[in-house]
């Protein structure tokens, strides 16, 4: 039996997708799934590999000797796979979808939503940024991971986490050194637009080309991190935030469910729906019988020394 036949067959034929175009953006393309995901999915074999499966840093992006075994192994699994019937989701069904702008990593919060509902789809979606709020507004998705601001007008939001800024520079520019600028030490730089971050590949491939520099937020430049690039934070531009957003009247039972996943709270938490159902009442222990209770229903307290209860010595006859 083949080490990569115990391998998830959906991930086998992501990482063959990737191999075969030997480009993540096209090929995320082709099977209808975000590029951020795809690499998610590729790092996460190579980590369960112990090995890397493409070149790092390799423009064009290339295969590894080991890639190339995974992806003759792959190419035999995958021909031997029995497709299933693809089944048909009621729209009537219960489901989630959640959207998510470029930068936001969902895996943990799928991963928790799958083992905590299983029965229940979870659909993970990837938003540009450009039409995080109308896919709110339009019914899109019924949540979103949203990047600030956005028009919070008829929209429910909770914050999760801020996100420094970062300059980008090729790996040889003298910003390099440092841990860290201000933007008083870039004012001589030729920067690059960056304002459209769903284009923000493009913008690391015109650093790289041209040179000059490129303020971003630290998951877009670890997003698109490059081998010949590097980013430091920039200390006096204001951070951005990311932010769980979902109309107001589309506050549903599983929306509330999400949320607690999110926040962090357990399964039985009283603060979500389900806990609530789970909750059970509280029986108080009842005294053994055969032993009378003190008045005023405290035990008496025992003798102690050094922490622990005494016996009582037994006389001893002279």
């Amino acid at each position: 039996m083949s080490r990569f036949e115990s391998i998830d067959v959906t991930r086998l034929r992501w990482f063959a997708g990737v191999a075969q175009e030997l480009h993540f953006a096209r090929a995320a393309q082709a099977m209808g799934i975000s590029r951020q995901r795809l690499s998610r999915t590729v790092i996460e074999l190579e980590e369960e590999l112990d090995t890397k499966l493409f070149v790092p840093g390799a423009q064009p992006t290339q295969l590894t000797a080991e890639g190339e075994e995974l992806l003759a192994a792959a190419r035999e699994i995958l021909a031997n796979v029995v497709e299933e019937p693809r089944v048909v989701v009621d729209d009537d069904a219960e489901r989630l979808r959640v959207g998510f702008v470029p930068g936001v990593t969902v895996t943990k919060w799928e991963r928790i939503w799958r083992e905590r509902f299983p029965e229940i789809p979870l659909e993970m979606l990837a938003v540009p940024m450009r039409e995080q709020e109308s896919a709110l507004r339009e019914g899109r998705v019924d949540m979103a991971f949203v990047r600030l601001p956005i028009d919070r007008e008829g929209l429910s939001a909770i914050p999760l986490y801020r996100e420094l800024p970062v300059v980008v520079v090729s790996k040889d520019h003298p910003i390099s050194v440092f841990e860290q600028v201000s933007t008083l030490e870039l004012a001589d730089e030729r920067m690059q637009d960056a304002a459209d971050l769903d284009d923000a590949a493009m913008t690391m491939e015109m650093v790289a080309a041209v040179g000059g520099a490129a303020i971003v937020p630290h998951s877009i430049a670890r997003l698109h991190s490059r081998k010949d690039l590097v980013y430091r934070t920039v200390t006096d531009v204001p951070s951005t935030e990311i932010v769980l957003a979902w109309p107001e009247d589309r506050t549903t039972e599983l929306a509330e469910e999400f949320v607690g996943v999110v926040r962090g709270r357990s399964a039985r938490s009283s603060r979500s729906p389900s806990g609530q159902e789970s909750k059970e009442p509280q029986v108080k222990a009842q005294p053994r019988a055969g032993k009378k209770q003190p008045a005023g229903g405290k035990k008496p307290a025992a003798a102690k020394r050094g922490g622990a209860v005494q016996k009582p010595r037994k006389a001893r006859g002279r």
